[in-house]
């Protein structure tokens, strides 16, 4: 074999990798990523997959938008796209990936998919959400649970109650909390937020069928019923456990509330156990976690994930490889350790998490094999975004209306599925 040797100046050597490396860094593929993961606990989570991708030497251009439940990001995406100038990719969850895929603003992750083994990887719930028209448009990052109920259990202790397992528990709880000197229950009073709460109360009124027929498959029976009805006053009274301030809160003020011991519980999904751990907190020990009340054999899910719009060249490498990343154990384990949330993959040792990620994948396996698994209408998995805007007004009008019986509540639900349908 030939060999050389050759040898440079030092000085000479220095400036030619410095140069090099400064052509690599201009010429590097760059992803730019739309989300609205910006709370503290999200944004760290976040951060983790930015870093992966530079450690591969691809740029991240961050497109951050503030909003917990999206609106204003899905906004800002829909007037980029409709001007040719999409994100490379974008959290888009639930029905919303197959409206992007219809309107072929999509790229596909096939290629990906299938040199990662995603068909095995993913359970099948999953993977057919990842799914448009047969072929992968977006990647997985999580699976959340909604129906969650957190409290703070000094407040707890210092109003003699334990964490409550029914509806009736929670309002006999939320009055001895109140009569302890603490706000019941934390909420912030903004459409999502107030949907949230009302899908949690229907599940534990009227069970996972139930929530089936009337959220998911806008059933005009189940949603103008009589077990609507008592979904609905239930959720109303709920107002009494909540303090007067609460218009407009984000749901991350509202967690701190909790973990500052200004109000003992808080309805809301594992999204806030991400808050509890930036606060440096133990679960089990400095809060505490159990399904919301009277849904402990039901599983309400969210799942974030990234969609790619379609690109070409170098971009659509950088894109592919955000794709990847995003499902490699280290950014699952660090994201949902840091998110609150658990892993899109099954198959990760689960030792590192926290007692309440644990109970979440446990009864995440038992309710996708026995039943009670069901996809939150609130956050945006269950229905169009134009129904679940119709029921978010119903909603949040009715819970925020004086004299808005139930009754008009549930007709008025029934009015907006039909019309959006």
């Amino acid at each position: 074999m030939m060999s050389f040797n050759i040898s440079f100046p030092k000085t000479a050597l220095a400036t030619t990798l410095a140069a090099s490396l400064a052509l690599s860094a201009a010429q590097a593929a760059e992803v730019e990523v739309l989300h609205w993961w910006t709370s503290g606990g999200e944004a760290r989570a976040a951060n983790v997959l930015k870093e992966l991708m530079e450690a591969e030497g691809y740029g991240w251009e961050d497109f951050a938008v503030a909003g917990g439940g999206g609106e204003t990001a899905m906004t800002v995406l829909k007037s980029r796209a409709m001007s040719g100038n999409p994100p490379s990719a974008a959290q888009i969850k639930g029905p919303e990936i197959q409206e992007w895929g219809e309107l072929g603003l999509l790229g596909e992750l096939d290629e990906v998919a299938e040199a990662e083994g995603w068909d095995d990887l993913l359970p099948p719930t999953v993977a057919e959400i990842m799914r448009h028209d047969g072929s992968y448009v977006a990647v997985p990052v999580n699976v959340h649970r909604v129906n969650w109920l957190w409290a703070n259990p000094e407040v707890l202790e210092a109003a003699g109650v334990e964490m409550p397992t029914t509806l009736d528990e929670l309002f006999s709880a939320g009055e001895a909390i109140r009569e302890a000197g603490f706000i019941p229950l934390a909420h912030g009073g903004q459409a999502w937020q107030d949907a949230t709460v009302f899908e949690s109360v229907l599940l534990a009124t009227g069970g996972s069928e139930f929530y089936q027929h009337a959220l998911v498959d806008l059933d005009p029976e189940a949603l103008g019923s009589e077990r609507m009805v008592e979904a609905l006053e239930t959720f109303k009274r709920l107002r009494e456990l909540m303090d007067d301030d609460m218009s407009g809160r984000d749901w991350n003020i509202a967690t701190s509330m909790v973990i500052n011991g200004d109000a003992g519980m808080q309805l809301m999904g594992d999204w806030a156990k991400g808050e509890f751990t930036a606060a440096e907190l133990t679960a089990g020990e400095d809060y505490l976690c159990a399904a919301a009340p009277g849904t402990q054999d039901a599983f309400t899910f969210n799942i974030d994930s990234l969609a790619v719009f379609r690109v070409e060249g170098e971009e659509r490498d950088a894109q592919h490889a955000l794709a990847r990343l995003a499902l490699e154990p280290i950014f699952q384990e660090a994201f949902n350790l840091a998110k609150g949330s658990i892993p899109a993959r099954p198959d990760l040792d689960m030792s590192e998490f926290d007692q309440c990620a644990q109970q979440s994948l446990d009864d995440f396996q038992r309710t996708a094999n026995e039943g009670g698994l069901v996809p939150s209408m609130a956050h945006g998995m269950a229905v169009r975004a134009d129904v679940q805007g119709a029921i978010f007004d119903v909603v949040t009008n009715y819970f925020n209306a004086r004299d808005m019986a139930a009754e008009e509540a549930a007709r008025r639900m029934v009015n907006a599925a039909q019309a959006a349908l």
